[in-house]
Formats: C-alpha cells, structure tokens, sequence
C-alpha cells in the first residue's frame, strides 16, 4: 500500500478515536454532574425566607411589668 495512503488511513482513525474519547468524557461529565444534582443535600433547594415573630404571631409577646 502507499505510503501516503497509510498515512491517511492512520491519521482518520486517530482522529475518530479522539472524537469518541472526548464524546466519552463529556458524557461522564454529564452523568457525574446529573448523579451529583440528584444526590444534593435537601439543603441546597428552595429557602424559606425568615418571618419576623410579630408578623406569624408564631412566638409568645413577653410584656415587661413596670
């Protein structure tokens, strides 16, 4: 075979095998970042902003004795 015919046969295929290393690492890259987002600390979702105690009424109104 012809040397340059090699040498372009040579050179599709690394690069076909670069192509499918990198689809690779972005797909575990997805994953990885998927599997993380669904393992999250229930935490990390949606606050509750503070209520301040005289607009809930949820805590007992002390009144000094004078």
């Amino acid at each position: 075979m012809h040397p340059e015919m090699l040498r372009q046969m040579i050179e599709d295929r690394s690069r076909a095998a670069q192509a499918q290393a990198s689809h690779g690492r972005l797909v575990r890259a997805l994953l990885k970042a998927r599997r993380e987002r669904r393992h999250a600390a229930p935490e990390q979702g949606v606050l509750m902003p503070v209520i301040p105690d005289y607009v809930d009424e949820a805590f007992p109104v002390t009144s000094r004795a004078a």
